[in-house]
């Protein structure tokens, strides 16, 4: 049901569809990259991480990086995955063992590759380390702390997430969305923008109102097509982190209307993009084209996501 709904969703999407030319080449090289780390993955599992596109997803959101570039981006959304699933796969981790993740990943990021920490270990590590080893050479500070700063709000997302599934406890419309902006990583893509163009904007700029705007209200649109693509596995695994699940629980209707609710929601959330997209203001003529290509990069991942959410073998949808 939710599927069909999510494909209606997809047509209507105003958004011009975008994919990287060297993503096909990408998926390759990372289903080689994956295995070097001696993940503790059977063949099928592996299978199944290379049936998800990791690299095509890269593909959709950075359509115009650099194969190298390229690369590098779907080695780190591959780690973020599976860093995911070790937050909220079969063997749920608990808050205390996210904060513990979190702690050991920021580290990482923030000390350079020597550092060790005890809460963060193994093939996650090594593999952060080589996936980060590019944008740490390359970018400047003010960028590595920006990347930090999202990976530290998604992790903490993850974390609040643990707990209240944990305590049995289910988020109100407000309190989910406000989370799903974190556990999406939304904000950790937006910063990969830089990278991938080339243009890294002032701080003062970054976190202008109207930029900001944009990327909540564009978060929000990926985050909810991807529950609505998701909603038959979060209904049994979710522990109501959903917002088709919130809205049926908080205003006491089925989920098949609950469903409707979403959809009218995510049609008002991509009218708002569009008008906040066109009202942009100047920033002056040595910013504007920086920031032209950051306010494309999140349309880019909200279409990317569109279109990925229904292709990939994630999250069990025929693929392309």
């Amino acid at each position: 049901m939710t599927v069909a709904h999510a494909r209606t969703l997809r047509t209507e999407c105003p958004l011009p569809v975008r994919c990287s030319p060297h993503s096909e080449a990408t998926q390759e090289w990372l289903s080689g990259w994956v295995r070097r780390f001696d993940l503790p993955l059977d063949p099928a599992a592996l299978r199944r991480l290379d049936a998800a596109g990791f690299a095509w997803y890269a593909g959709r959101l950075y359509p115009d990086a650099s194969a190298a570039d390229l690369r590098t981006i779907a080695a780190l959304w591959t780690w973020f995955f599976l860093l995911d699933d070790a937050c909220d796969g079969p063997q749920r981790a608990t808050g205390e063992e996210v904060a513990a993740l979190r702690a050991g990943v920021l580290r990482v990021l923030r000390a350079g590759p020597r550092s060790r920490p005890a809460g963060f270990q193994g093939p996650l590590r090594r593999m952060l380390v080589d996936a980060w080893r590019v944008p740490r050479s390359r970018m400047p500070q003010q960028w590595q702390e920006r990347f930090a700063d999202a990976v530290a709000h998604h992790l903490e997302g993850n974390r609040v997430e643990a707990v209240n599934k944990t305590r049995g406890y289910a988020p109100s419309i407000a309190e989910y969305v406000a989370l799903r902006r974190a556990t999406s990583a939304a904000y950790v893509s937006y910063t990969m923008i830089e990278f991938a163009t080339g243009h890294v904007l002032p701080d003062v700029v970054y976190h202008h109102p109207a930029l900001r705007a944009l990327a909540a209200t564009g978060n929000d649109l990926l985050s909810w097509f991807n529950d609505l693509v998701s909603l038959e596995n979060d209904r049994i695994t979710s522990g109501g982190h959903n917002l088709v699940l919130a809205i049926a629980r908080e205003q006491r209707i089925p989920v098949d209307r609950a469903v409707e609710t979403a959809l009218t929601r995510w049609r008002a959330g991509m009218r708002r993009f569009m008008e906040l997209r066109a009202r942009m203001p100047s920033f002056g003529p040595e910013l504007d084209a920086a920031v032209s290509a950051h306010v494309e990069g999140i349309a880019c991942s909200v279409r990317g996501t569109v279109d990925w959410s229904l292709e990939s073998a994630r999250y069990a949808v025929p693929q392309r």
